[in-house]
């Protein structure tokens, strides 16, 4: 599960970045990556909520 939210919380920094030089720097290039970033978040939150209940059903 740490690893699980290790990669959440990098993913989340990749968003965070290509938000900004979207925003702030006016780069086009990064809208789609930050769409691809939402993306994988949803699946690896999907995952987590997967993996906590398990762990709370223990």
């Amino acid at each position: 599960m740490n690893d699980l939210i290790e990669k959440i919380n990098a993913e989340f920094e990749t968003f965070k970045a290509e938000t900004a030089s979207l925003m702030d720097k006016g780069v086009k290039a990064a809208g789609p990556r930050a769409r691809k970033s939402t993306l994988e978040l949803e699946k690896m939150l999907k995952e987590f909520r997967k993996v906590s209940v398990e762990e709370a059903k223990k």
